[in-house]
């Protein structure tokens, strides 16, 4: 029997599922990208540093990141930051510089359309 390709987390395919079907139902092509990109075996999701982060947003940007986000550099601004999983050190820093760490399915809910969210691979 082969390795499985993908994730294996339940919470993870769960979700991917969710994404999917909702995409689908609602003709929504963010929707659908996202749960492509969490698709994504482990070793080519998306890992993203503090530091990348505080360089590409303006205060008060919303930002998605489908895989790991990291506490590597700081954070200075302000950024509503929704992921699969972070680092307690980076969550820590988010907070600390005054921005909101969210889950992906909280992020999904408040904006469904994806609109002024961006994503970072």
């Amino acid at each position: 029997m082969p390795n499985p390709t993908g994730p294996t987390n339940p919470l993870l395919v769960q979700l991917i599922a969710g994404l999917r079907e909702r995409g689908h139902k609602e003709k929504d092509g963010f929707l659908l990208r996202l749960a492509k990109l969490l698709e994504r075996t482990e070793r080519k999701r998306a890992e993203v540093n503090l530091s990348q982060i505080d360089r590409n947003t303006t205060k008060g940007d919303t930002v998605v990141v489908p895989g790991r986000v990291l506490a590597g550099g700081t954070i200075t601004k302000s950024v509503n930051v929704a992921a699969a999983f972070f680092s307690t050190a980076a969550r820590d820093k988010i907070e600390a510089a005054g921005g909101k760490v969210m889950s992906i399915p909280e992020l999904v809910e408040r904006k469904p359309t994806g609109k002024d969210v961006r994503i970072m691979i």
